[in-house]
Parts: C-alpha cells; sequence; structure tokens
C-alpha cells in the first residue's frame, strides 16, 4: 500500500515505520485525524437534526464538531451515505439521509416524512389546513402525531391537505412556534 507522502513524490511505497503508520491510518488520513466512522456518524446525526443547505455549511459544523474535513472528502461521505438535497416549503434545499439511512419509527424518519411532503399552512381561526404534495398528506398527519408536538391534539388527513386541530387555547402563533421548534427548518405560514 502506498503512503501519502510516496503518492505525492510519485515514488514507490516506502518501507519502515512511515509507511506502516500511513498504512494503519488509511489512505488520506493524517495523525490525529478522527476516524471515518465517527465522521459518518457526526454527517449523519447533523443532517438529521439541523438543516444545512450546502457543503460548506456542512464542512463549517463538522469542523466545530472536531472533524477537519476537505470538500472532496465531504462529497464522498455524503455519496456513501446516500445523503442528498431535498426540497423544503420556501423553494430552497437542504441535506436529509436517505430513507435507508433513517431508521423507521424514529423522529428523524417523521421529520423526513413531513418535510418530503409539505407545501404550506393556512389558519382559519385555530384550525390550520396544510397543503401536501398529491397523496402525502397521510404521511405528513402521520409524522405530526407521531412528533408528539403537544400543542397538537390530532389530524385529519385527505389527499393533499391535513386539517390540523390543535389543543383548546392555542394560538395559530403558538402552534407555528411550537412546529418550528420541533421540525428542524420550518417555515411555515404566517398566523
Amino acid at each position: 500500500m502506498k503512503d501519502n507522502y510516496a503518492i505525492r513524490a510519485g515514488g514507490a511505497a516506502g518501507t519502515g515505520a512511515r509507511a506502516k503508520g500511513a498504512a494503519a491510518r488509511g489512505p488520506g488520513r493524517r495523525r490525529g485525524d478522527p476516524p471515518r466512522g465517527a465522521r459518518l456518524d457526526a454527517i449523519r446525526r447533523i443532517v438529521t437534526e439541523h438543516p444545512v443547505a450546502s457543503q460548506e455549511r456542512l464542512t463549517e459544523l463538522l469542523r466545530h464538531e472536531g472533524f477537519p474535513v476537505t470538500q472532496a472528502t465531504l462529497s464522498r461521505d455524503l455519496k456513501r451515505l446516500g445523503i442528498g438535497k431535498a426540497p423544503t416549503a420556501d423553494g430552497r434545499y437542504t441535506y436529509l439521509p436517505s430513507e435507508a439511512e433513517v431508521k423507521p419509527g424514529t423522529d428523524g424518519t417523521y421529520i423526513q416524512d413531513f418535510k418530503r411532503g409539505f407545501l404550506a399552512v393556512e389558519f382559519s381561526g385555530p384550525f390550520g389546513l396544510m397543503r401536501t404534495l398529491p397523496g402525502h398528506a397521510s404521511s405528513v398527519a402521520s409524522a405530526l402525531d407521531h412528533l408528539h408536538v403537544q400543542e397538537v391534539l390530532g389530524t385529519i388527513a385527505g389527499d393533499d391537505t391535513v386539517l390540523v386541530v390543535p389543543r383548546d387555547g392555542v394560538t395559530p402563533t403558538r402552534l407555528l412556534r411550537a412546529l418550528r421548534a420541533r421540525i428542524p427548518d420550518f417555515a411555515g405560514g404566517h398566523a
């Protein structure tokens, strides 16, 4: 196996302690770098818990957590994890884990289901009417029910609309605030 020095220099793989140390670390890793598995776990967690719209922002968040990474390495990691961009309700894009990466029955699954189908919300009195992509109302309603947003009493789903029934005394403003706190990058509507 060639070490980094030999590859950059264009020569054959070196022998001795330097070559053995580089081989043990793996290609492209420097002494003291965190293992790739820990970095991949951090990427999964970050894109599940936070809205991340660009590789630059993801690189910044990873560095903040002690994972220095180049753009090329991050691109390979995202491809390896099956993480891609998906549209948000406000027309922007954010990274989301692939469906295979999100474990069924977890908050990450429900947040992903919600984001995948949600388009907009309007209010009539205290009741919210969510518009979804055709055929996504059931998954959006189920996500709201399973995320246990305390301000939501229940939901009723059609094909592309969800009626959100708030608990007694919950205003549209308070409901939107609760949804924003529970669902990363939820822009929602105006109360």
